[in-house]
């Protein structure tokens, strides 16, 4: 049976999953339809329709009445009653990061998706980034030692300007925090998806451009169980010939793994034996999707890979991956962060329960 898809937001996530969605869908990978769109700016959301010859609903609930699955592409403040109606309705979810403003909307959220037990997956799309993908992989099966120490840094200009279109991250009523929680989520998701539980935090915030509540310098320091510790280090600037990209650096006991590009790489590995250089390509059934360009291919692919796995998982009554509850896990990370950055001490993840 074909699933009914319905996309509400379409701002520049928005499009990147939309375009995704076309290619699957297209390529017979899936089988599903976009037919519903819906936005504030019903412009955005005609456009939408338009290339998926969907239509346009008049407003959110009108378009889950219609669906089978959402995809909630909406600023953060908005995606807690968006999600608690789709599950109220049976609609399955696929959730932008992050998930909410707070920790406490967070699992209000989590916990709506899990009571109404509708499938559930969150945009943590680093996962299926083929670099992370060769990273964790190399970093977990134990060729080069135990990981000792990580140096991860984050960085993008402030997006509130250029190719973003839209001022809300710059807004901690809707944005909830700055260049950690809205941007670095991801990077405590791949930290932990690699090194595993983390026991303690300590952070400090910064900031610079003004706008209140919103951080646009977070470092933080994370001890994980296994022994490791990682330096994370997110930065908002207004550089704005620097795009989002990171470079992360694995020291193992035997050696080391690095990348900086968290796409396609590549990912170097330099042992004492020498330095391999491994090009990380998407999946061969990705480069072979009816893109419209190779630079669309680029930075959409990834967007595929988790498009495809959350309609793979809704047709075969399998749970997505990664689901609300390791997003979830993430908030409480960046809560963590938040409330070691306040305190001036460290901050014990055992007191995220409290």
């Amino acid at each position: 049976m074909t699933t009914r898809i319905g996309i509400v937001g379409c701002g520049t996530i928005a499009q990147a999953h939309s375009r995704s969605l076309k290619a699957i869908i297209k390529a017979g990978l899936v089988d599903a339809a976009v037919v519903a769109t819906h936005d504030i700016d019903t412009a955005r959301a005609e456009a939408f329709a338009r290339a998926h010859g969907a239509d346009v609903a008049a407003d959110a609930d009108a378009l889950l009445d219609g669906v089978d699955a959402v995809w909630v592409c909406t600023p953060t403040s908005s995606h807690l009653p968006l999600v608690e109606a789709a599950a109220g309705r049976g609609v399955a979810i696929f959730c932008e990061k992050p998930l909410a403003p707070t920790l406490a909307e967070a699992e209000a959220l989590t916990h709506a998706a899990a009571v109404a037990r509708v499938p559930a997956q969150v945009g943590l799309v680093l996962r299926t980034s083929p670099v992370f993908v060769a990273l964790r992989e190399e970093v977990t099966s134990g060729g080069l030692g135990r990981p000792m120490a990580v140096s991860f840094r984050d960085d993008q200009f402030f997006p509130i300007q250029g190719h973003y279109a839209s001022t809300w991250r710059g807004d901690v009523t809707v944005a909830g925090g700055g260049t950690l929680l809205e941007h670095s989520i991801h990077d405590l998701d791949v930290l932990r998806h690699c090194l595993g539980e983390v026991t303690e935090v300590t952070a400090r915030t910064a900031n610079y451009a003004g706008h209140d509540e919103i951080e646009d310098v977070a470092v933080t320091l994370l001890s994980f169980a296994s022994g490791a510790t990682a330096a994370l280090v997110s930065v908002w600037h207004d550089v704005l010939t620097r795009p989002s990209g990171r470079r992360v650096e694995v020291f193992c006991e035997r050696g080391l793994v690095w990348l900086d590009d968290d796409f396609s790489g590549p990912l170097h590995v330099e042992t004492t034996a020498g330095t391999e250089v491994r090009p990380c390509p998407p999946p061969d059934w990705v480069t072979a999707l009816p893109w419209s360009d190779d630079s669309t291919m680029i930075v959409v692919s990834h967007y595929a890979e988790a498009n495809r796995a959350f309609l793979d998982a809704i047709a075969t009554g399998r749970a997505p991956r990664p689901g609300l509850e390791e997003g979830l896990a993430a908030h409480r990370l960046a809560d963590a962060v938040y409330r070691s950055a306040r305190q001036g001490r460290p901050v014990g993840i055992a007191l995220l329960s409290r």
